[in-house]
């Protein structure tokens, strides 16, 4: 019997897993969570939309016979990530997190490490009057209260309006050069993101750099305890086919 994998994902990790995935026995069900109107979609089969909680995603599991998740939400969805882990632990299903590796500052980085969006708005009264805030859309409310200029960028239109706040629609990649011309043009003084990893919007961070602008960075949360983690797409593919996963 081919096995059923659930590929919770969103990030380009999931479409790279999915797309190697297609060729192997195996049921690859892609799951995106909806909240981009028009996501990048990965190969194969693929659903939209939340499951309800844990009791919902248990129910989904049992009633499709997955034999395996994989994890590659983005770093930070970890709502999703814990829900997935106490549902596969109650039914005794293989559960892998892909994470891509969080960034590194480098020398002339000015960073300022935060634990939460709230101690961001705290740092942030004292570093700079024009915020280039590109951690998502739905976390424009937490800045509501500082009197700055806000040049936001995400893939879809916020829907909160700050005070003074100038939108950018943008999906990743983006370049240096034009990450420091972007900053340039909006004169910005102070960035502040999420520690999301990766490639495809780490220009920013050397943009900032060589401007000499500090930065404000959110640490990710916490994977659940006791969740076996990898930090590439052809890791979950050993896992998966050769590994405790599903082959």
């Amino acid at each position: 019997m081919t096995a059923t994998v659930l590929v919770l994902g969103g990030t380009g990790e999931a479409r790279k897993l999915a797309a190697e995935l297609a060729g192997e026995d195996l049921r690859v069900i892609s799951s995106l969570a909806g909240r981009v109107r028009d996501p990048k979609l990965p190969v194969g089969e693929v659903r939209v939309g939340g499951f309800g909680g844990v009791e919902g995603l248990t129910t989904w599991l049992q009633d499709n016979a997955v034999d395996a998740v994989v994890d590659a939400t983005h770093p930070f969805a970890s709502t999703m990530t814990a829900s997935a882990a106490r549902a596969t632990a109650m039914l005794g299903i293989a559960f892998l997190v892909l994470r891509r590796p969080g960034w590194a500052p480098e020398p002339g980085d000015r960073w300022h490490w935060v634990d939460s969006l709230d101690e961001a708005a705290e740092v942030l009264e004292t570093l700079g009057d024009r915020v280039f805030l590109t951690t998502g859309r739905r976390d424009l409310p937490v800045f509501a209260r500082l009197d700055k200029f806000f040049l936001v960028r995400s893939v879809d239109a916020p829907d909160t309006s700050l005070g003074r706040m100038r939108v950018v629609l943008g999906r990743g990649p983006f370049t240096v050069d034009g990450e420091i011309e972007l900053l340039r043009e909006h004169r910005v003084d102070v960035l502040v993101t999420k520690d999301s990893g990766g490639g495809m919007t780490a220009a920013k961070l050397v943009a900032a750099r060589h401007l000499g602008l500090p930065v404000v960075i959110l640490r990710r949360p916490p994977l659940p305890p006791a969740v076996t983690e990898v930090a590439s797409v052809p890791e979950a593919v050993e896992w998966l086919i050769r590994g405790s996963g599903a082959g």
